[in-house]
């Protein structure tokens, strides 16, 4: 079986004798030319879109690439610019409570044309409205735009304007304004998109580069706190060490004049260290309680936007300075001082995190203060120690031995034949109670200190100018005392006193050619009515007479010629007369050089 099915027989028919001639259909006619047209712009729109979402990336790559803060604003206005083909860029940083700008970072202008403008936006007009408004501003002409403010002079022409605020969480860091499109029309909704998604962007940029810069700074404070604690602890010297934080606070705040203040026993705040502008000015000065100095004493921290305007200002040079700041210096409790620092006027004030670092630092130094007090304390307790140690040592055993030597000397003068060898063994005894008196001179001034932190009596005055009479003298006088001469003599008296030892070893410097000057201030003497010691012998005091004190001089010089000028001894005597005292002079012991005495009651 054929199992192909069986097909009809097909003639094809015969041609016409005058067939048509077979054309093809134009494309035109179809609309093919219109379509690929249409695909040909879709492709170089998309191709378009790409390119620039390509350079979106670049821009956010760009933004994100470094940390530091001013380079990343830099960066995102440039890029800004770049994405929209815009003449002219900014970046404007809102201050702190949305009043104005702070900082103003502009691309496209060129920087003789900034100079020549001067001052740069501070927030007016078009700019201000985004301050207040935040919220994406599209412009065809901003200068028709009744918020415009107007241009200063050189400014160059704007006319076209986009405006798009930079947010951080639900914070507005600032706002991007765009000016001018290179290829001319206006800004178009999809330039605000792509600056809209830069802004985004540019957002975490900043907020990354701010948190860098935070940590940077407290980096900088602590390592600051720590170089002031160690100039505290590693030196005797506070003056040095303070004078170090001054300079530290000040570098740190980024401030023109760093302080450090002290409290005074009156209540008030004295500028003890100062580093910076106009600080040889405020060296010394006084804080009065009703100033700042009142409430850092109850550890309140004081912060002025602008000195120069504020009426509670009381220090007139603070004037022509700006922004300040002052925190207490406490530890355990105490107000050990303040710290003050002053930017220059016109200066960005002190933000929230500056003023709780400076306050950390504040309380750094205070303890350091402390500890270093701690310290000194316990390294003068060691010397006070020491110096008792050497004055027992001294009373016990050589004031001991030189009057065992006194008496063996005295008993040995009795024996002696010879009246020469009498008398100099007689010099020999007042050469060792001479001595006596210089030991226990020096004991005292162990024991009490002299030149540390006791008060300033009229013992130390006197010790003091008797080492200033060096310089003239060639040599340092021996001193003695006999009696409690601090608590015996006024106040009164004791200036007249040591006007009276100045007066006489300058004459002593001057005329002796002494080797050797003594001095004794003995304030259990007893004046009769002439102010002379009762009985005229003070080794032999009479009891009847009037307290008084009575200076003594003596020296080894040439002593006082005969005929020559009294002028020195005159005001002696003038200034015992008006104290109820005397003033003469007599040959030296044995003959040689002269001792002058001065009185006076008490």
């Amino acid at each position: 079986m054929d199992p192909t099915p069986d097909l009809p027989d097909f003639t094809p028919p015969e041609p016409e004798s005058d067939p048509a001639p077979h054309r093809v259909p134009e494309i035109s006619s179809l609309g093919l030319d219109t379509l690929v047209t249409e695909v040909s712009e879709r492709l170089q729109s998309a191709a378009a879109v790409t390119d620039r979402m390509q350079r979106l990336l670049e821009a956010v790559v760009s933004v994100g690439a470094g940390l530091d803060l001013h380079a990343t604003l830099h960066r995102i206005a440039a890029g800004a610019a770049e994405l929209v083909d815009a003449r002219y860029a900014a970046l404007g940083v809102v201050a702190p409570g949305g009043q104005g700008l702070q900082d103003f970072i502009h691309v496209g202008v060129e920087d003789e044309t900034v100079r020549e403008i001067g001052e740069l936006p501070v927030g007016r007009g078009i700019l201000g409205a985004l301050i207040d408004r935040p919220e994406p501003l599209r412009l065809t002409d901003l200068t028709a735009d009744p918020r415009s403010y107007g241009f200063p002079p050189h400014h160059p022409a704007m006319k076209t304007f986009l405006g798009e605020p930079i947010r951080i969480r639900d914070e507005v860091f600032g706002n991007l304004y765009l000016t001018e499109k290179r290829s001319g029309g206006a800004f178009t909704p999809e330039d605000e998109q792509v600056v809209h998604a830069l802004a985004a962007a540019a957002g975490v940029a900043i907020e990354n580069s701010r948190l860098y810069e935070e940590g940077r700074r407290r980096e900088r404070w602590i390592a600051g706190a720590a170089a002031v604690t160690t100039a505290l602890l590693s030196t005797d010297e506070a003056e040095v060490a303070l004078t170090v934080a001054a300079e530290q606070v000040r570098e740190l705040a980024d401030a023109a004049l760093g302080m450090i203040l002290l409290p005074t026993v009156d209540g008030q705040m004295r500028v003890a260290h100062a580093s910076g502008e106009a600080a040889e000015f405020l060296q010394g000065e006084l804080m009065p309680s009703d100033s700042v100095a009142g409430k850092l004493f109850k550890g309140e921290s004081v912060h002025l936007d602008d000195m120069s305007t504020d009426p509670t200002v009381v220090i007139r040079l603070a004037r022509s300075f700006g922004p300040s700041l002052a925190v207490p210096m406490v530890a355990a409790g105490r107000v050990l001082g303040g710290l003050c620092v002053w930017r220059s006027r016109g200066a960005v004030p002190f933000s929230e995190a500056e003023k709780q670092l400076a306050e950390t630092f504040a309380s750094q130094a205070a303890l350091a203060l402390r500890l270093a007090e701690g310290q000194r304390d316990q390294q003068r307790l060691a010397v006070f120690q020491d110096r008792d140690r050497i004055a027992r040592d001294l009373h016990d055993l050589v004031i001991q031995r030189l009057f065992a030597t006194g008496m063996m000397l005295e008993s040995a003068a009795r024996r002696a034949i010879v009246p020469e060898v009498k008398v100099r063994v007689g010099e020999a005894v007042d050469e060792l109670d001479a001595t006596i008196q210089e030991v226990r001179t020096t004991i005292y001034a162990l024991q009490h200190d002299d030149q540390g932190d006791a008060p300033d009596t009229l013992r130390t005055r006197l010790l003091r100018e008797c080492s200033q009479a060096a310089a003239a003298l060639g040599f340092k006088p021996s001193v003695s005392f006999v009696g409690p001469v601090e608590s015996l003599v006024g106040e009164k008296t004791g200036r007249q006193l040591l006007a009276a030892l100045r007066e006489m070893l300058s004459n002593t410097a001057r005329h002796a050619r002494a080797s050797r000057v003594g001095v004794e201030v003995d304030a259990i003497v007893h004046l009769d009515n002439g102010g002379r010691p009762v009985g005229g012998d003070p080794e032999s005091l009479d009891r009847a007479g009037r307290p008084g004190v009575l200076l003594t001089v003596t020296d080894d010089g040439v002593g006082i010629p005969a005929g020559g000028r009294r002028s020195g001894l005159r005001n002696l005597a003038r200034r015992a007369e008006a104290l109820g005292g005397d003033a003469w002079h007599e040959p030296g012991p044995y003959g040689r050089g002269t001792r002058v005495r001065w009185t006076a009651r008490l």
